[in-house]
């Protein structure tokens, strides 16, 4: 789904790999910390803006510390701690919702250039 509405709107390769970088690093954060989530993807437009939203949301123990998450370089799963601040990074919109044992919501949008 994520590939084709990504062409279907307009994206560039370059654009396209962003999204799908985005994507699988929300889906593996899902993966390693809640077990289960899902993530959604739509299109939004926004003040005569096209774009694509990705939301993945989780029901897992949650964040405890977002600002230290955030950091590059910060790995609880002994990776290399690029998650979250790379899909940040890779996207236009970052939004990030968590408490400790009510889950992690996480909305990011790349808009059309």
């Amino acid at each position: 789904m994520g590939r084709n509405a990504k062409k279907e709107l307009g994206f560039g390769t370059v654009d396209q790999a962003r999204i799908t970088t985005a994507i699988s690093e929300l889906a593996r954060n899902i993966y390693l910390y809640a077990g289960k989530g899902q993530i959604c993807i739509e299109e939004v437009m926004e003040r005569g803006k096209r774009g694509l939203k990705v939301i993945a949301a989780d029901e897992g123990p949650g964040i405890m510390d977002i600002r230290k998450v955030m950091e590059d370089g910060f790995s609880t799963s002994g990776g290399l701690g690029a998650g979250l601040p790379g899909v940040r990074r890779l996207m236009d919109e970052f939004k990030l919702d968590s408490a400790p044992e009510q889950g992690t919501e996480i909305q990011a949008v790349k808009w059309l250039r």
